[in-house]
């Protein structure tokens, strides 16, 4: 059995109250409840997708174009290491050298993460003289307004 209660008002917080109350308690099988912040939707992956191909299009890195994929994983890196900086990110040593950074999946991660990484792709263009498209701006005005809607 798998129940999904997203706590948007205090008759839902209720409703989760109560079915947790009607939970069999049982050492040999126990229930797990698991409490967490909502992840990211389609909707907001589909808007970071066009502002890292403005990347991909005009920010040569190191002397190399990278791919929308290769620019994720730089910014979705950056932003991890901005929000734990008493924690350094787990990476390794490649196979064939460079660096490895382990455990940035955004399709795991939470709509304020996304925000997060939409405004660092919007920061880090912008530093670079990025010129993002009309549909990348719509994405990035999106991401302000959920941000100042969330205080």
């Amino acid at each position: 059995m798998k129940q999904h209660y997203c706590i948007v008002n205090d008759t839902v917080k209720h409703n989760l109250i109560e079915f947790i109350r009607s939970l069999p308690v049982n050492p040999r099988a126990p229930m797990v409840v698991e409490a967490r912040e909502e992840t990211r939707t389609d909707k907001q992956n589909r808007l970071m997708w066009p502002l890292l191909k403005d990347l991909s299009d005009q920010v040569v890195w190191h002397g190399e174009k990278l791919t929308r994929e290769e620019w994720k994983d730089l910014i979705t890196v950056l932003v991890n290491q901005t929000q734990t900086q008493d924690q350094e990110q787990k990476s390794a040593p490649g196979i064939n050298g460079g660096r490895v950074y382990f455990g940035v999946r955004t399709s795991k991660s939470s709509k304020r993460y996304m925000v997060d990484v939409i405004e660092a792709i919007y920061w880090f263009g912008t530093d670079r003289g990025v010129k993002f498209s009309e549909a990348s701006s719509k994405r990035i005005a999106w991401a302000q307004e959920w941000r100042a809607s969330r205080g």
